[in-house]
């Protein structure tokens, strides 16, 4: 199954170049239909393959057992990383609704 997905210049960058290699989003039901082995279209134009999908109640949690270069933050960025980073799209309450999701991808095409 093929799911489509809007990114941001700077992320879509990033997981085209595979320097992002886990796309993070809120665990709701549109993304707990993606299953490991679906594609993801990015922005129309990138495909990548769901290589592993990891869910946890919260990004605090997800922050803390994932690898932070894989989640899009440069190594100057590193030591700042931040779970609250993603209050940037998300509110405390849908993250508490949903959890969050790790979406772990490799790209196919470009």
């Amino acid at each position: 199954m093929t799911h489509q997905m809007n990114l941001n210049d700077l992320p879509f960058e990033m997981i085209r170049s595979g320097k992002k290699t886990i796309e993070l989003r809120l665990n709701d039901e549109k993304r707990r239909a993606i299953k490991v082995g679906d594609h993801i279209l990015f922005n129309d134009c990138l495909e990548v393959e769901v290589v592993a999908l990891h869910a946890y109640p919260d990004f605090e949690a997800l922050y803390a057992a994932l690898p932070i270069l894989s989640l899009g933050y440069t190594p100057e960025e590193e030591a700042t990383a931040s779970p609250d980073d993603m209050l940037a799209y998300y509110t405390r309450e849908q993250i508490t609704r949903y959890g969050a999701l790790g979406i772990e991808v490799r790209v196919v095409s470009q």
